[in-house]
C-alpha cells in the first residue's frame, strides 16, 4: 500500500514557481486600484 505521507515528504517547491513569485512580487505591476485612481485624478484635474 501506497504511504501518502512518505510520498509527500519527497517533494518540495518547485525552483521555477519560487522564482516566479519573486518576479512578481518584485515588479510593479499596474492593478484596478491604479487604473481607478489614474482615473479620478484624470477627472479631478479638467
Amino acid at each position: 500500500m501506497i504511504n501518502f505521507e512518505e510520498e509527500i515528504a519527497k517533494y518540495g517547491p518547485s525552483m521555477e514557481i519560487s522564482q516566479a513569485e519573486e518576479a512578481v512580487l518584485a515588479s510593479e505591476m499596474t492593478d484596478i486600484g491604479d487604473i481607478i485612481e489614474k482615473i479620478l485624478q484624470d477627472k479631478k484635474d479638467n
